[in-house]
């Protein structure tokens, strides 16, 4: 643990040289404690309405949907969330920065009405590494996730003379709500060091390129002063307590974030082990993805350990829709065209509202009810 911490105080001291002058500071441990002790026992999802097949269908004019946003976050305020996870796309600013901010607003109030706050996802490395704005490609039939978009995409990840546009886009979005109190955090970059996944060519030496480029964002981040905490969750790996086995992306995630966070769709013997994994460097802990049904990974089972560890949780997936994450990630080799899956792989709510399964409701109901009282609804 000890190398750990020298490590981290080591790719914290290379990186701190770099920051501008009026950036704040990495909270302190102690800093991040006193935060999240003002906090309520967070719960809550990865979130696209139903009829958004990616973050272009979900914020652009043509398809940005409040009314089916404001029916599916009153879903999420009657089971006791108050929290929920959105991705944005650095192509939404660079079209459209103003109607971007405008109608990321207008969904800050859509949650707000119903005591949701949000952690809004900057960049991601996951799915398509080629993205395209505009109208987007129906889903794949059967196929998980089949329309998801990398953020900022394998050509501008690897073209430095697009970085300004990059920083712009972190500086202008996350100091335009930098100070507010609807927005719970901002979570820098999804899985950096992921290859991508999917049936996609992966993006040659993608882990260097968001080694050299991770830092910055969290500068650019940290730059404007946001009120809230930054974050970039670790996801693969066994020992993230040990120096030894971080890779360079790792380094700086653990480094840099001031909440730290992480993924883990295993059993929940695997989710307590990672969890306390991360948990060891002093600062409170989100869990950003977990549920994946048929993976071994449950609310029966990994819920009840975010609350007794007071791990924020964000399970993947909330309204059955276009994104088809009901679907599990084999479905890329075997689409699941002529029958449902035995077991739905993520999701929470069926697309007209009620309960894939009535007892993973009451469950969240009732521990959210524990934590944090009787709610208005």
């Amino acid at each position: 643990m000890t190398r750990l911490l020298l490590l981290a105080g080591a790719a914290f001291a290379t990186i701190a040289t770099s920051l501008p002058a009026d950036a704040r500071d990495l909270w302190t441990p102690a800093q991040a404690k006193s935060w999240y002790g003002k906090q309520p026992w967070m719960v809550g999802a990865n979130y696209n309405n139903r009829g958004a097949i990616n973050q272009f269908e979900m914020w652009q004019a043509e398809t940005f949907n409040p009314q089916q946003i404001d029916q599916e976050l009153g879903w999420a305020e009657d089971m006791g969330m108050n929290v929920m996870r959105v991705y944005l796309h650095n192509m939404l600013w660079e079209n459209d920065a103003a109607g971007l901010k405008q109608r990321m607003d207008q969904f800050l109030q859509i949650a707000d009405k119903h005591k949701i706050r949000v952690l809004f996802v900057l960049f991601d490395s996951c799915w398509d590494p080629n993205p395209v704005a505009g109208p987007q490609r129906p889903p794949i039939p059967g196929v998980h996730n089949s329309g998801w978009m990398q953020a900022p995409g394998a050509a501008r990840l690897a073209d430095t003379s697009q970085y300004d546009k990059l920083e712009g886009y972190v500086k202008d979005v996350v100091g335009t709500f930098a100070n507010d109190k609807r927005v719970l955090g901002w979570d820098v970059w999804n899985e950096p060091n992921n290859g991508g996944g999917g049936n996609y060519a992966p993006t040659p030496n993608k882990t260097a390129l968001v080694a050299g480029l991770l830092g910055r964002v969290f500068d650019w981040a940290r730059s404007v002063d946001p009120v809230q905490p930054l974050t970039s969750g670790v996801w693969i790996g066994e020992h993230w307590d040990k120096a030894e086995t971080l890779d360079a992306v790792e380094r700086i995630q653990l480094s840099q974030s001031d909440i730290n966070s992480f993924h883990d769709y295993n059993w929940p013997e695997q989710w307590e082990t990672r969890a306390k994994q991360v948990l060891s460097y002093g600062r409170p802990v989100f869990c950003t993805e977990y549920m994946a049904r048929g993976n071994g990974s449950t609310f029966d089972g990994s819920l009840p350990l975010g609350k007794k560890y007071n791990i924020a949780m964000f399970n993947w997936g909330f309204v059955d829709g276009k994104s088809q994450t009901r679907m599990p990630w084999d479905s890329w080799k075997k689409p699941y065209t002529y029958e449902e899956p035995t077991i739905w792989f993520h999701e929470v709510l069926r697309a007209d509202g009620t309960p894939y399964r009535k007892a993973e409701v009451d469950l969240i109901k009732r521990l959210t009810t524990e934590a944090n009282g009787t709610r208005r609804r």
